[in-house]
């Protein structure tokens, strides 16, 4: 589990609005997300997304890790906890983007866990 910064989220109260303030703001470009309901979001170094109905959020951060199992076994074991394994749209999109898992630390801060999907050397 290597544990650098792997992926972000955005959350915002309407996606289509935050894609056109982003876009605006940084020159992003925005692709359809896994989901069907949010957007992938193509940034020059770190890859993210952004979803809607959570307007006032703080963005994810999601560590990449090697075995997202272990990993979750691992927050356990140390007292953090896991808020929902496999945030995707199913076993499609997991070959395509990878797993993604919300997760707090022992003293309840948020943070994700990301395995990228096989082949993926980023």
């Amino acid at each position: 589990m290597s544990g650098e910064v792997a992926f972000f989220e955005l959350g915002v109260g309407d996606a289509e609005r935050g894609r056109a303030f982003y876009a605006a703001l940084f020159g992003w470009s925005f692709s359809p997300g896994p989901s069907g309901r949010g957007l992938m979001i193509e940034t020059p170094n770190i890859p993210g997304g952004i979803h809607g109905g959570d307007a006032g959020s703080a963005p994810y951060l999601f560590f990449r890790v090697d075995d997202l199992a272990a990993a979750v076994a691992r927050v356990r074991e140390l007292g953090g906890s896991v808020e929902g394994l496999d945030v995707d749209g199913g076993a499609e999109t997991r070959a395509r983007y990878g797993r993604f898992t919300l997760c707090r630390d022992d003293q309840g801060s948020p943070f994700g866990l990301y395995q990228p999907p096989p082949g993926d050397t980023r």
